[in-house]
């Protein structure tokens, strides 16, 4: 059978897809992947063709790392739009090095119009990729199965909890959260637990704890990256029994409880590095959902300032414009902290502005690019902000664990290239 009946074939059964080799080089495509992804040439690599310069980089992560994967992607359209790509990588053979096909499909919208702005669970957006999310939070609320969500701090990671929480079954049951990282493991696994009277100095009656305040509900485990070991069998048993052993008790209570967890670690990083058991990961992460930065879904910026800005005004100011410089300097700044340290900048702009012009000089020091009103004498000077390469790069050596070969897979480029552009960059190689 000849290569272009082929083609044709497969894409009756699978529609648009891409055929990759075993280096990640694209073999051939069906019709229709065009109209998704743009011009294609033979021999270029998937994951600069997915992924671009992004600094998140899904795919790629998955397919240098040799795992199939279902996952979103922004993409430029025709008309130079951004869109929602969904990805679905399968391998062609027992091991990675036989090859990929990629099948290709538009994320569906999940409300709103074109590019307006779109409200689910308390969270706004414009971005397609977020959209994209809306829909897999819907997906995954009609089953109780447990979600990992993978987010940095401050992007929304419980707001994505408790929109899972919402959608579902449960969503007349109780919504319960505890950030894994904020207690010692003594009182965590009180907390968690719950303790019976005596169980402790301290302990004058019996506590329930989240697993029993929640049951019929859900509980958001907030850093499950940072649960101690010693609790997370504990977790684990609870997890695979459905039921809990207070502190110092010694009959099991049964729990109807939905898991939710999440953390910004990478959780098989830390299994690798024994930090986290493997057979909890397993049992946390049956559909693990992705929260992207802020500086991720930068047309969100305009959109969440002026929603906030609208809930902070009273009756002593309101806030009824953003300067042109003001807004530009707020679309510009990377958002480290993100949606939470975007807030945090507009109360402060709000506090120290006056009037219904928010403008450039109302913005903390750190967005104009000064330094702090503290005195300069005896400060060390500020540490170069690293480019957008360099940010690439070191996300995706954090991602390969060190790994330079699967680093480079991810970034779409050879391990020479790569090591090139680490030495040119100042980037230190140690543990790389």
């Amino acid at each position: 059978m000849s290569t272009p009946l082929l083609l044709r074939a497969l894409g009756t059964v699978a529609g648009p897809a891409l055929v990759l080799d075993g280096d990640l080089r694209l073999v051939a495509w069906t019709d229709g992947a065009e109209a998704l992804t743009g011009p294609l040439e033979a021999g270029v690599s998937t994951p600069r063709l997915l992924c671009g310069d992004g600094l998140e980089r899904p795919v790629a992560e998955a397919l240098a790392a040799g795992r199939a994967t279902t996952a979103t992607v922004p993409r430029p359209g025709p008309d130079g739009r951004l869109r929602a790509l969904r990805v679905r990588a399968t391998p062609l053979g027992p091991t990675e090095a036989d090859g990929w096909l990629l099948v290709l499909s538009e994320a569906p919208d999940t409300g709103g119009e074109g590019e307006g702005a779109c409200e689910r669970w308390g969270m706004l957006t414009r971005s397609p990729v977020m959209r994209a999310l809306f829909r897999d939070i819907a997906k995954v609320a009609r089953r109780d199965v447990t979600v990992l969500v993978r987010g940095e701090s401050g992007a929304g990671k419980e707001l994505v909890a408790r929109a899972i929480h919402d959608a579902s079954r449960r969503a007349s049951g109780p919504f319960r959260a505890i950030n894994c990282a904020a207690l010692p493991p003594t009182l965590l696994e009180s907390e968690l637990f719950g303790h019976v009277r005596g169980a402790f100095t301290g302990a004058v009656r019996d506590a329930p704890g989240h697993f029993r305040a929640a049951d019929g509900g859900t509980l958001f485990l907030d850093e499950i990256g940072e649960l101690p070991l010693e609790l997370q069998a504990k977790l684990l048993r609870v997890i695979q029994e459905r039921t809990v052993i207070p502190v110092g008790g010694r009959d099991s209570v049964p729990v109807d409880v939905r898991i939710v967890s999440a953390t910004n670690r990478a959780l098989r990083e830390e299994v690798a590095q024994g930090r986290f058991r493997a057979d909890l990961m397993y049992r946390l992460r049956v559909v693990p959902l992705f929260l992207p930065p802020l500086r991720a879904r930068r047309e969100d910026v305009s959109l969440l300032t002026h929603h906030f800005l609208a809930q902070l005004g009273d009756d002593e100011r309101r806030i009824e414009h953003v300067s042109s410089g003001a807004m530009a300097m707020l679309e510009s700044y990377d958002w480290p902290g993100n949606v939470r340290e975007l807030q945090n900048v507009l109360e402060h702009a709000f506090v120290m502005g006056d009037g219904p012009v928010l403008l450039e000089s109302d913005l903390p020091p750190e967005l104009r690019g000064e330094e702090s009103g503290a005195p300069r004498a005896n400060v060390p000077p500020p540490q170069r902000a690293a480019s957008p390469e360099e940010q690439r790069i070191r996300r995706a050596l954090e991602r390969a664990g060190g790994h330079r070969g699967r680093a480079a897979t991810i970034l779409g480029m050879s391990r020479s290239t790569l090591w090139r552009r680490m030495r040119a960059l100042g980037i230190d190689e140690e543990g790389s």
